[in-house]
């Protein structure tokens, strides 16, 4: 069978999606019976029965109706750049080709959804049925060696159901996983092989009250053989196929024949599946039991930080007690005059104050669409039944999170006194998506020099352009005019007319040496997680995850604003007050170390060797990195303010 020709590496590894008896299917899915009172803390949880989200509730079909397939984009893991199903010559529809109607995140994605030549019918066997019969030029011949040479794969749906392919992954004992999408054919010694014959296995569902049958399953084998013809005049086109199988069957080789010959089997059989659990073959998951350790782990970085951050506060104001009463010996007394020196200097604006200002309001802006994206997926909005529905609803929740960045960033510079508040509020609406779409446009000219289908239209970029400078600048503006009505943030102590000098600092209190350190454990904490949701992305695999994505983004967010509250404090201890973008860059510093996890996932999963894929991903990464940079930057400054507010606040100054 042609399905053993998937390796161990593309493996699935996610866990099944909404259930009607508990709304915590992804945590349930992940428990071990040795779990037994999460499990019943969990399921124990009530939930309205009985609902579908719009747009995909199930369809019913009466015997003999049909069932339309449509085909999707040809996609490869070793070039990223996905091309129309047409651009292979397969057999095309007689009414021609029509486009589905895509959102915003297929077209972004790539996604060209058509119609297809296969006719099914409902709970209607077909064998060897002939879908049509092509001559094979030359031209015709090396795009399918190429297709195959790069392993493309084909991508069919059925009923929102994509083609899925069984195969046995040896490393699991034996266990049938399946993967999205199959072949377009295979390369043996130098001989090139077309899968031109598909066994397509459907399973059905009655009952339950309804009428007709729901589709809960749609698996495809492909197989190369050559087909043999007879006249039937009864038939379309006037010829009927003759398939043989097994041993005896000779393989499709691509240079010993002028014509090919497309031809499928059709199977229905009946399955207990549930429509609403009808995803839970994609979205297997292997390795929950990695993703409980990874957060045990998380959560033992965040318990140790939350020690040394606890212990910082307590002794800070323990010693400033003693103080007041005058209870403290002349070694603390020594020891306590760091950062209570530097009171006078310690809210002095920084250097590039206004910048700073701008990368806090858009790392708000970024932590906002991640938690309201997180908060609808959790409650079922975000299924892989809605293609593209993830990565919409980011652009748009950006879009609209403009509101709190510019109030952040408006905010933040009230505080460093700043009079330019107009200049402040464009650069938080158009200089971090400006860089970001600047890339994008550039890996979109590249993709388009490939005539990929993953080139994004023009028409898009414009609505791209519209939902910016229509609805995000605006909200900017909004934003960032609320902040700017408000009283400035009232700081503790003054600041000093002239500055004090910082005395020389040691070696492991050079920015260098703190943001290198302050980022390990930020990264540490999501790096587990950053590997499934990369393999989402260039392996073409579904992440439904999203509990753990939901967890680890709390543990994200307590670890950067403990670190850097605590070489903040580490910091001022040295007498070194410039600690605004210190506090901003040792957390952030933790999307350095993203990007060069992203160089060793590229050389030791991947295996692109294309400058266009290349540069592709290191695009696509920098994007990513940028946007983590500005999010785990944003928590660790904002922390480090209201914890130093707070420490100075607690003292008497003369």
């Amino acid at each position: 069978s042609s399905c053993s020709y998937f390796t161990s590496s593309q493996r699935g590894q996610l866990c099944c999606i909404w259930h009607q008896q508990s709304p915590w299917p992804w945590l349930l899915e992940t428990m071990s019976p040795q779990q037994p009172l999460l499990r019943a803390l969990f399921a124990g949880v009530p939930l309205v029965q009985g609902f579908y989200l719009p747009g995909v509730a199930p369809i019913e079909y009466p015997d003999g109706a049909r069932v339309e397939m449509k085909v999707n984009k040809l996609t490869s893991v070793k070039t990223q750049l996905p091309y129309g199903y047409y651009t292979v010559p397969f057999c095309k529809p007689e009414g021609g080709i029509a486009d589905s109607v895509e959102n915003l995140g297929e077209i972004l994605t790539g996604d060209l959804i058509e119609n297809s030549a296969y006719d099914l019918r409902m709970r209607e066997n077909q064998q060897c049925k002939l879908l049509c019969k092509k001559p094979l030029e030359a031209a015709d011949k090396d795009k399918f060696r190429t297709m195959i040479d790069d392993g493309y794969l084909v991508n069919w749906i059925v009923d929102n159901l994509p083609a899925a392919t069984k195969y046995i992954r040896k490393s699991d004992g034996g266990e049938f996983m399946y993967m999205n999408g199959f072949p377009i054919g295979i390369e043996r010694k130098g001989k090139y092989y077309v899968h031109n014959h598909m066994k397509m296995a459907f399973k059905y569902h009655t009952g339950d009250g309804f009428e007709g049958a729901r589709i809960v399953g749609f698996e495809v084998e492909p197989h190369s053989m050559v087909q043999a013809t007879r006249a039937d005049p009864s038939m379309p086109g006037g010829l009927v196929a003759m398939c043989e199988e097994g041993a005896a069957a000779q393989l499709m080789d691509l240079d010993l024949h002028s014509e090919i010959m497309f031809t499928y089997d059709v199977s229905w059989e009946y399955s207990d599946l549930r429509w609403v659990s009808r995803w839970d073959n994609y979205l297997k998951m292997t390795g929950g039991q990695i993703h409980w350790f990874s957060i045990l782990n998380s959560l033992m970085i965040m318990l140790f930080l939350s020690g040394m951050v606890a212990m910082i506060l307590l002794r800070t104001l323990y010693r400033d007690i003693t103080k007041y009463n005058e209870l403290a010996t002349a070694e603390e007394a020594a020891e306590e005059t760091g950062w209570k020196l530097v009171h006078g200097d310690v809210f002095r604006k920084p250097n590039f104050g206004k910048l700073l200002a701008v990368s806090v309001g858009s790392g708000v802006q970024i932590l906002g669409m991640s938690v309201v994206t997180l908060i609808f997926a959790l409650l079922g909005f975000l299924s892989p039944a809605h293609r593209g529905g993830l990565l919409q609803s980011m652009m748009i929740l950006f879009t609209f999170m403009g509101v709190f960045g510019g109030y952040a960033s408006a905010r933040v510079y009230k505080v460093f006194n700043g009079e330019d508040w107009k200049t402040c509020t464009i650069m938080t609406a158009l200089f971090y998506p400006g860089i970001i779409f600047c890339i994008f446009f550039t890996l979109n000219l590249f993709i388009w020099g490939q005539k990929s289908s993953g080139a994004v239209p023009f028409t898009t970029m414009f609505a791209l352009l519209v939902l910016w400078f229509g609805i995000s600048v605006p909200l900017v503006f909004l934003g960032s005019y609320l902040g700017f009505r408000r009283e400035a943030i009232e700081l503790p102590v003054r600041t000093n007319h002239v500055p004090r000098q910082v005395p020389a600092q040691a070696w492991f209190m050079q920015p260098f040496f703190t943001c290198a350190v302050g980022g390990v454990l930020p990264f540490g904490a999501v790096f587990t997680e950053l590997f499934f949701i990369m393999s989402s992305l260039w392996q073409h695999q579904f992440y439904y995850l999203f509990g753990f994505l939901a967890l680890v983004l709390i543990i994200l967010i307590i670890t950067c604003a403990e670190i850097s509250i605590a070489l903040t404090y580490f910091q001022l201890t040295s007498e070194n007050y410039n600690w605004w973008w210190r506090s901003f860059m040792a957390s952030g510093s933790s999307a350095v170390y993203v990007f060069l996890y992203s160089c060793l996932y590229f050389s030791s999963r991947l295996q692109i060797d294309k400058v266009v894929s290349t540069l592709l991903y290191y695009g696509y990464m920098s994007i990513l990195s940028l946007l983590f940079f500005l999010l785990t930057g944003s928590i660790g400054m904002i922390s480090s303010f209201f914890f130093v507010k707070t420490i100075y606040g607690s003292i008497k100054v003369d």
